[in-house]
């Protein structure tokens, strides 16, 4: 009876410690997954917040990028309107500007004070608008017949088109058209009457990629 029970009690012992082991090594299991889990949640965290980190120094690259093209834009457009006296205005699918490249009356000849200004054109054109079409646009004043002018006034566009060609203007397409004596600046003025000389210009036109235009009025 007595050696019964030491093998009762045997068997009771070995089982309620089989039973703790049990409960530590569920235990144990448990809090390892969670630890593994959150060693992973965290390492992914750390992964996302690298990312978003990146993007964010990314974004922030491209801004200030923007922010110096704006600047070096905006400072090539005032050196345009203080040296040669350019008239900027702002327009919803770009800007219009005033640019007196003119000419003589009767004549088609790219006049040397304009050669300065149609160099820095070329240039801003050839920095910031790569790629674009470009339309030389020619008027001319109301003296002769319209057919004489329109063909004049094309005459003008294509000569100011060679130059800005010859100037370095190349990386845009350039059309050329001539509108005679329409949308004159001084109505009716001619020959060397006051304001006729205005009336004897070209017009840029800069249509961008996107469909939107920047005009540039040489007036």
């Amino acid at each position: 009876m007595k050696n019964a029970k030491l093998i009762a009690g045997a068997v009771l012992s070995t089982f309620i410690l089989g039973a703790c082991a049990t409960k530590g090594y569920v235990r144990n299991q448990v809090e390892t997954g969670i630890a593994t889990e959150r060693t992973a949640r965290v390492a992914g965290d750390s992964a996302n917040s690298a990312t978003l980190t990146s993007e964010i120094a990314s974004v922030r690259s491209e801004i200030s990028s923007v922010k110096t093209d704006v600047a070096s834009l905006r400072r090539d457009l005032t050196a345009l309107r203080d040296e040669f006296g350019a008239k900027i205005t702002a327009m919803e699918n770009g800007m219009k500007f005033a640019f007196p490249v003119t000419f003589a009356y009767d004549d088609a000849t790219v006049r040397d004070e304009d050669r300065a200004q149609l160099d820095k054109f070329a240039q801003v054109v050839n920095k910031y608008y790569g790629g674009t079409l470009v339309t030389v646009e020619g008027f001319a004043d109301p003296a002769g017949t319209l057919s004489y002018n329109l063909d004049l006034s094309k005459r003008r566009a294509d000569a100011v088109a060679a130059y800005l060609s010859q100037a370095g203007m190349s990386s845009v397409t350039i059309k050329t058209i001539g509108y005679g004596e329409a949308r004159q600046v001084n109505p009716k003025a001619e020959r060397d009457q006051p304001g006729a000389q205005a009336n004897r210009r070209v017009v840029f036109v800069i249509e961008t990629k996107a469909g939107e235009a920047m005009t540039t009025s040489s007036q």
